[in-house]
């Protein structure tokens, strides 16, 4: 399929092969456009880089970088659309990647395109999930990576990114400000960052709605809530239900929701106030730390697509993305607080009456609660301690009051 790079705002047009993620004219994010989509198949096989080449720009791709990403479950919910009165209530599990966050379909397709490029080092900049994923990565294709995060990240998540051996450094300075620094010196030191936005990491975030539709059997859902930091994945996965409508495959595209915590939330603030670009959030607090990005990238291009498509901002305090954390341990999922913003988010528009009762709503969650252990000091555990010889007693115990209930 041919393809380019064009700017999201002004439409400038690049070369495919270029390896800056950003328009030269307005700095706002570039993405890959097809001259056509013109009756394309969905391949066989479960890899995104098979299932969906003919929506893919790669001529061949090293089926050695792949590790499995992509073809996630798609879960009915059992309890939390029974309680909230929803028609249908799923939840896209991410958690199942290979690092165990969405993040690694962008990185997969990310990293195809610098190997195209013949790059040998590649790095990101990132608040945890990114960071685990691409130092993976990196790791199994032998490539130098150099891994930058903020400091103030927990200490928690360190460790599961240095066990990958890269070059992983701790920044003091503004997060927003480090993600154009990596650029630069990303030309200069032949570094290609796949940072949060980049035009194939968005690529890699499409098959996500690909995967819903199929899933679905192409029966769309009304809504779809996503958690929103940099944009990248909100962005790659209104692409693919927009790509998969361009090729005939599907007669519509749900009402995009984007989830912020209201601790930082650059995109909602913009978006009720009607204003066209972001403002900065200067103190940016929540326990949803994988979506604490003050100023985020792909912020305006968020607010140009949302108001395009008709799309909805909704932000949820840390109360409530606990709540909903909990809610969804209930079901089995342990996901971490910026994959449970999705159902927070749910739960709050139910409550203001802002969707239909018998809508359908599929939730992306985008990672998994052992990536962020430090928010359990939110719930009280208290399991009991008895001796053995006391065991029988206690189940007769546990018995009894459940029967009292």
């Amino acid at each position: 399929m041919d393809a380019l790079l064009a700017c999201t705002k002004c439409d400038l047009k690049f070369d495919l092969d270029s390896d800056y993620p950003r328009c030269h004219a307005c700095s706002e994010p570039l993405e890959v456009h097809y001259a056509n989509i013109d009756k394309p198949q969905i391949g066989k096989g479960t890899s995104i880089f098979e299932r969906y080449r003919d929506f893919l720009p790669f001529e061949k791709v090293n089926r050695a970088i792949s590790m499995g990403e992509g073809n996630t479950p798609l879960i009915q919910s059992q309890i939390a659309g029974k309680t909230l009165g929803i028609g249908s209530l799923f939840y896209k599990n991410e958690s199942i990647n290979p690092t165990w966050s969405f993040k690694d379909r962008g990185t997969a397709t990310g990293l195809a395109h610098a190997l195209s490029l013949g790059f040998q080092k590649i790095g990101t900049v990132s608040t945890g999930n990114m960071a685990t994923s691409v130092a993976a990565y990196g790791s199994r294709s032998r490539l130098e990576t150099y891994i930058l995060v903020s400091k103030g990240m927990p200490a928690e998540k360190l460790a599961p990114i240095a066990i990958y051996h890269p070059h992983l450094i701790v920044v003091n300075g503004d997060y927003g400000d480090l993600y154009y620094k990596s650029l630069e010196i990303g030309k200069t030191s032949g570094i290609y960052f796949i940072n949060s936005d980049v035009p194939f990491r968005v690529e890699g975030s499409k098959a996500i709605a690909f995967e819903i539709c199929e899933q679905l059997n192409f029966d769309m859902p009304d809504y779809v809530v996503v958690p929103v930091s940099a944009g990248g994945n909100l962005r790659g996965i209104v692409k693919g239900f927009e790509e998969f409508y361009q090729a005939g495959l599907v007669d519509r595209i749900p009402t995009m929701v984007a989830g912020q915590a209201s601790g930082c939330s650059p995109v909602v603030n913009a978006f009720k106030r009607g204003e066209n670009l972001i403002s900065r959030v200067k103190e940016p607090h929540t326990i949803a730390h994988a979506i604490e990005n003050p100023m985020p990238p792909s912020g305006n291009q968020m607010l140009r697509k949302l108001n395009k498509i008709g799309g909805l901002a909704v932000r949820v305090t840390d109360r409530q993305i606990i709540a909903a954390q909990h809610l969804m341990a209930r079901e089995g999922l342990f996901v971490q607080p910026a994959a449970a913003v999705p159902l927070a988010v749910v739960q709050k528009l139910v409550a203001k009456r802002q969707i239909e009762n018998d809508c359908s709503i599929v939730c992306v969650v985008t990672g998994g609660g052992l990536k962020y252990t430090a928010a359990l000091d939110k719930f009280s555990f208290k399991p009991r301690e008895i001796d053995i010889a006391d065991i029988e007693s206690e189940f007769e115990r546990i018995a009894c009051k459940k029967g009292s209930e």
